[in-house]
C-alpha cells in the first residue's frame, strides 16, 4: 500500500483535476483528453483500492462514461453528430468504443485536401493508436477491480476496430505496419508513419485483455484476440525500440513490467521479448542522461514526459522482486533514484509556476499522481480483484 503522505497528495491532485476538467463540477463543460483520462481512471481505481472509499470507484466509472459520451461522439463544432461509429443511439450506448475514440485535441481534424502543417497537426483532432491502447488498458483495469466484464468487452471491441483500421500492408510487402494517426471516422490516415512502440503496446495490451476475458463466465467467440496478437507480434520483430525520449523510455520500462507479470502470472511465453526490452531501456536511459536535461530549469523541460519516465522507473523495484537473479534487471537498479528526483522537482510549487507546467496542467498533474502511486496503472494479476 502506498504511504499515507503519497495517498493524500494523489487525492489532492485528482480532486483538483475533477473540478478543473468538469468531471464533478456542473459549472465547467467537461474537457476530456484520452491519454490523460486513461491514467486518471487508473489513479481513481487505486485510490479506491487503498482507501476503500467507494466514491473513487464511482469517479472512475463516471470518467469512463464521460469519455465514451464525449470522445466516442462527434465534436460540437462538427457538422456531423452522434456516435463516430455511425451506430444509432441505442446501439452506440451498447458499443461505445466500436468506432474508436477521439484524441480530444482543441481543433477539429484536418480535412481531406487541406495542406498538412506539422505543427498544427499536434493541435488537431483524430485518433492515435497509442492513446487507444492506453484506454484499452484502463478499461481492463476497471474490469479487474470491479468484476464487471462489460468494460473489458468494450476494450476488446476497441482493440479489434483499432487494429483493423490502423494496420495495413505496403504494396509488395508481406509484413504489416500501423498508421500513427487517423481521422475521426478511421477512414484514412492523417500521419502515415508508424509509432516506434505502437506494435509493442498492442501486443502487451491485447494479451492483458485476453487474460481478463478468459475469466469471463459469459465469454463469447467475439472476444478472441488471437489474430490481433499474432499480427502485433509479427510487427515487433523488425523494430528497434531504443529511444532517448523520457516518455518513451518510461513506456518501455512499464511495458517490461507488464510483460513480466504476464509471464509469471499468466504463463505467457514472452521471455525473448523481455530480454530485448530490458537492455533497450537501459540503452535509452544512458542516452537520456547524457543529454543532461534533468539539470535544466523547469521552463526548458516537459513534466508529463519526465513523469512518464518516473512511472516506468518505479517498475524496476517490482521487476527486481519478481526476477531477483536476472542480470538484465539488476543492471537497471542503479536508475531507481531518478524517479524520486523527477517527482520532487515537479512537485515544487515554484517549478509548477512556469508556462510548460501550466499549459499542460491536466496531463502533468495526472501523471504526477500516477508517478506517486503507480500501482493502479502498473499492476496486473490473473483473475479479478473485486470484492474489496
Amino acid at each position: 500500500m502506498q504511504s499515507m503522505q503519497n495517498q493524500a497528495m494523489v487525492q489532492e491532485i485528482m480532486q483538483a483535476f475533477d473540478v478543473r476538467t468538469g468531471l464533478i463540477s456542473a459549472a465547467v463543460n467537461p474537457k476530456r483528453y484520452l491519454w490523460t483520462d486513461a491514467f486518471a481512471v487508473c489513479n481513481f481505481l487505486r485510490l479506491y483500492q487503498d482507501s476503500g472509499d467507494i466514491k473513487y470507484k464511482d469517479l472512475a466509472l463516471k470518467l469512463v462514461d464521460q469519455v465514451h459520451h464525449i470522445l466516442g461522439r462527434h465534436r460540437e463544432d462538427d457538422a456531423r453528430s452522434g456516435w463516430i461509429s455511425g451506430l444509432n443511439e441505442e446501439e452506440g450506448e451498447k458499443h461505445p468504443t466500436i468506432g474508436g475514440l477521439r484524441i480530444g485535441k482543441p481543433l477539429n481534424e484536418r480535412k481531406p485536401g487541406e495542406p498538412h502543417d506539422e505543427q498544427l497537426e499536434w493541435e488537431q483532432d483524430g485518433q492515435y493508436f497509442h492513446y487507444l491502447t492506453k484506454w484499452m488498458h484502463a478499461l481492463g483495469r476497471v474490469t479487474q477491480v470491479t468484476g464487471d466484464h462489460r468494460y473489458n468487452h468494450w476494450a476488446i471491441e476497441l482493440a479489434k476496430t483499432a487494429h483493423a483500421k490502423f494496420s495495413y500492408r505496403l504494396q509488395g510487402h508481406m509484413e504489416k505496419r500501423m498508421y500513427w494517426k487517423m481521422n475521426i471516422e478511421l477512414s484514412h490516415p492523417l500521419v502515415s508513419s508508424m509509432g516506434q512502440h505502437d506494435a509493442l503496446d498492442a501486443f502487451i495490451t491485447y494479451q492483458e485483455l485476453a487474460v481478463i476475458a478468459a475469466g469471463d463466465p459469459e465469454r463469447s467467440e467475439d472476444t478472441d484476440l488471437s489474430t490481433e496478437i499474432a499480427d502485433a507480434l509479427s510487427m515487433c520483430h523488425n523494430i528497434h525500440w531504443m529511444t532517448d525520449d523520457p516518455l518513451g523510455i518510461g513506456g518501455l520500462l512499464s511495458d517490461a513490467y507488464r510483460l513480466t507479470q504476464l509471464i509469471i502470472h499468466s504463463g505467457l511465453e514472452g521471455e525473448d521479448m523481455l530480454l530485448k526490452l530490458l537492455p533497450t531501456a537501459k540503452e535509452g536511459l544512458d542516452a537520456f542522461l547524457n543529454t543532461n536535461i534533468l539539470s535544466y530549469p523547469a521552463e526548458y523541460r516537459l513534466s508529463f514526459r519526465e513523469m512518464g519516465l518516473a512511472i516506468g522507473l518505479k517498475a524496476i523495484k517490482k521487476m527486481l522482486h519478481l526476477f531477483p537473479d536476472e542480470p538484465l534487471v539488476k543492471n537497471l537498479e542503479q536508475y531507481q533514484s531518478l524517479a524520486d528526483e523527477i517527482i520532487r522537482f515537479w512537485l515544487s510549487k515554484e517549478n509548477q509556476q512556469n508556462s510548460t507546467w501550466q499549459e499542460h496542467i491536466d496531463i502533468n498533474s495526472v501523471m504526477s499522481a500516477t508517478a506517486l502511486a503507480p500501482e493502479g496503472y502498473h499492476e496486473f494479476h490473473k483473475g479479478e480483484e473485486h470484492g474489496k
